[in-house]
């Protein structure tokens, strides 16, 4: 947030969940929340894994909202979490909406962080911090789809403003410590910055092996978007840049499918509200 610049009151909200495997199946065993955040029951389309949808009923935020999500998945469970729609920060005053996410994934635990596409209207003040703290011998899969401004009303960004953290860490030591900064959109047409793209996304999986690399090399052979792919130690990551929501996420489906035998020893099913 900028000196000088007033946080108003808006919409607190937090929400913490816990899974635990017990017998056959993975269930949520902790499910505590206030303010406008919940989550639907679980769903098993596949067996053990519990597929959650995390609700925010205002449907955005504003400047002065606050929103505190925590999970943590437990030795042996396994939990894909997603959203039924897209997460819209709209314009501000001034104010700031900020949103903190701390997942962590115990040993042998699975959890896939797989939430719909975020839109930043244009105006909007925001700022996300996600810690990803791994266990040894724990797998993740996650991405984070942003688009600025709504490219397709041809409604820019600028003057929004945008700071995005992103933390991994395995057994306290960091692997992954990433930042993009989005000032009144002037970040956006630099060469080392967003190259005028409007969408960008980021796609983390661990583990992951060189092999795993090459795959998607050639999917990036395609020309859909820029995409950028990267191994440190055993985490993947995989960076994108496009002129459209619809493509990003149908790269990151895609990239989903191709890794997720080999991290989760399962082949990849969509979660059933990405059809709706």
């Amino acid at each position: 947030m900028h000196a000088g610049t007033a946080q108003t009151a808006g919409w607190q909200a937090c929400l913490e969940l816990g899974f635990e495997k017990r017998g056959l199946r993975t269930v949520v065993t902790q499910r505590r929340h206030y303010g406008p955040l919940a989550v639907q029951r679980p769903f098993y389309p596949e067996g053990d894994v519990c597929h959650l949808y995390l609700l925010h009923p205002p449907g955005g935020a504003v400047g002065g909202d606050t929103i505190d999500i925590r999970v943590r998945v437990g030795t042996g469970a396994r939990a894909l979490v997603t959203t039924p729609g897209a997460t819209k920060f709209y314009r501000s005053a001034g104010a700031t909406a900020a949103v903190t996410q701390t997942l962590q994934v115990d040993a042998g635990a699975v959890l896939e962080w797989l939430p719909q596409e975020t839109i930043l209207f244009q105006g909007a003040v925001a700022r996300q911090q996600t810690c990803i703290e791994l266990a040894t011998g724990a797998c993740f899969a996650g991405w984070d789809i942003l688009c600025l401004g709504r490219p397709a009303n041809a409604e820019p960004f600028a003057p929004g403003r945008l700071d995005i953290s992103l933390e991994v860490w395995r057994d306290g030591t960091p692997v992954l410590i990433d930042r993009l900064r989005v000032d009144d959109g002037g970040d956006l047409g630099g060469a080392a910055g967003l190259r005028g793209r409007p969408v960008s996304a980021t796609l983390l999986v661990t583990p992951a092996t060189a092999d795993d690399v090459q795959q998607l090399r050639e999917l990036a052979v395609a020309g859909r978007a820029e995409i950028g792919v990267t191994l440190l130690d055993d985490v993947l990551a995989v960076r994108l840049l496009a002129d459209d929501t619809a493509v990003a996420k149908n790269v990151m489906q895609d990239a989903w499918r191709l890794l997720r035998l080999g991290y989760a020893g399962l082949p990849a099913q969509l979660p059933r509200i990405w059809a709706t």
